[in-house]
C-alpha cells in the first residue's frame, strides 16, 4: 500500500543566544539527541512514534514516495507545511492530534499509518484518499441516496469520536471529509479537534464559516458543545446537496466581507435543501441540525428516517466516487468558502 507524508511541521527556533535559553524551557519536548517527547505521552524520532501505551508506528522518509499535492486542510495543503516557534500550545496541539489519530480504529475515521521526526520536521503519514475531499466531488450536488450515505458515514464518525475517545471534532465541512474510489467515506484533520470536559469543549476554534450560530454570537468556549458539530453537519448537508456554500462567500474585492457572511448565519433563516429534489425526511433531518433548542444526538441522527430508509437500500458509492472524481479532474467540481 503507498502511504503518503500529510504533514510537515517546521519548528523554528530564535536565532542567536536566546536561542539556547529558549530551547532550554523545552527540554521537556526536545530531548539531546532532537527527538520529540510528549511528556511521557509520545516520542517521535527519526524511524517513527512511540507512544506510552506500548504502540509503536515505524516509518521513515526512505520509505515514502513524494508524489503531488492532493487537497488543502486547516493550515495548507495535505502535503502541508506549518511554521512555529516552540509554543508550548503548538505543540500539544501536534500531540493531541497524533493520540487522537493513533487511537481511532474506526471505518470512518482515515487510517493512521505513522509519524516520524526530522530534520525539524514532522510528517504525518495517513491512509490515501484516492478520490479527495467532498469539496471538489459534489458537482451540482450529489443525489439524495448518495447523500445519505455521506451522511450517514459523518454521523457515525462523529459518534465514534464522542463516545469512544471522548473528542468533538469541530471542523466539520466537506474540506474534511475524504473519499477513495471505493466509495468509502472518512473524517479527516483533527488539527482542532477538542477534549470534551462535562460534554463542553476548553477553547472555541473552527472554521468560522460553518460555525454554529450560537458560537459566533457568543464567542465563548462555554457555548461549544456536540450540538455544535450537529449544525455543521446540517450545513455541510445543504452544501453537498445543492452544489453550493448556502451564505454569503467573503471575495477578494471585500463586496462581501466575513462579517456580512457572519452576520447572516446569526441573523438568517437557515438554509434548507429544496422541496423538489429532496424527501420529507431529508429535509426534515436537515431541519433538526438548525434549531438549537432540540439538535439531536448522533445516536438519535442515526435512527432518523432519512438515514434508516437508506440503511436498507443499496447504492452505488463507487460509481459515483469514481464519476464524481472525473468531472472533478476536468474542472467540473464546486468549493465551499
Amino acid at each position: 500500500m503507498t502511504t503518503k507524508a500529510t504533514r510537515k511541521v517546521v519548528m523554528k527556533l530564535p536565532d542567536a543566544s536566546p536561542m539556547k535559553t529558549n530551547f532550554s524551557n523545552f527540554s521537556k519536548f526536545v530531548d539531546p539527541s532532537g527527538r520529540l517527547n510528549f511528556s511521557g505521552k509520545a516520542v517521535l524520532h527519526a524511524q517513527g512514534v512511540d507512544f506510552s501505551n506500548g504502540n509503536s508506528y515505524k516509518i521513515n522518509m526512505d520509505e515514502l514516495q513524494v508524489m503531488e499535492e492532493i487537497g488543502k486542510g486547516q493550515y495548507g495543503t495535505v502535503q502541508k507545511e506549518i511554521r512555529l516557534e516552540l509554543d508550548e500550545a503548538k505543540l500539544n496541539q501536534i500531540l493531541m492530534e497524533l493520540d487522537i489519530l493513533h487511537k481511532a480504529k474506526s471505518d470512518y475515521i482515515v487510517d493512521f499509518y505513522g509519524a516520524f521526526f526530522i530534520e525539524s520536521c514532522v510528517y504525518y503519514c495517513m491512509e490515501y484518499m484516492d478520490a479527495g475531499s467532498l469539496d471538489k466531488l459534489y458537482g451540482d450536488g450529489v443525489p439524495e441516496d448518495v447523500l445519505a450515505k455521506i451522511t450517514s458515514s459523518m454521523v457515525k464518525g462523529l459518534l465514534f469520536l464522542k463516545d469512544k475517545l471522548d473528542i468533538i471534532h469541530r471542523d466539520v465541512k466537506p474540506t474534511n471529509v475524504l473519499v477513495n474510489k471505493a466509495g468509502e467515506v472518512k473524517l479527516c484533520d483533527f488539527g482542532v479537534s477538542g477534549q470534551l470536559i462535562q460534554s463542553l469543549a476548553k477553547t472555541n476554534i473552527g472554521c468560522q464559516s460553518y460555525m454554529a450560530p450560537e458560537r459566533i454570537h457568543s464567542g465563548e468556549a462555554s457555548t461549544y458543545t456536540v450540538q455544535s458539530d450537529v449544525w455543521s453537519l446540517g450545513l455541510a448537508m445543504v452544501e453537498l446537496g445543492t452544489g453550493k456554500y448556502p451564505y454569503p462567500i467573503p471575495d477578494k474585492n471585500e463586496q462581501i466581507s466575513m462579517f456580512v457572511q457572519l452576520n447572516a448565519i446569526v441573523t438568517g433563516t437557515p438554509p434548507s435543501l429544496p422541496e423538489d429534489k429532496f424527501s420529507e425526511e431529508c429535509r426534515d433531518f436537515v431541519a433538526r441540525c438548525k434549531r438549537p433548542q432540540d439538535r439531536p444526538t448522533y445516536k438519535q441522527l442515526l435512527g432518523h428516517s432519512f438515514l434508516v430508509k437508506y440503511e436498507e437500500i443499496e447504492v452505488d458509492m463507487k460509481a459515483w466516487a469514481g464519476q464524481a472524481f472525473s468531472l472533478s479532474r476536468n474542472g467540473n467540481n464546486a468549493n465551499g468558502p
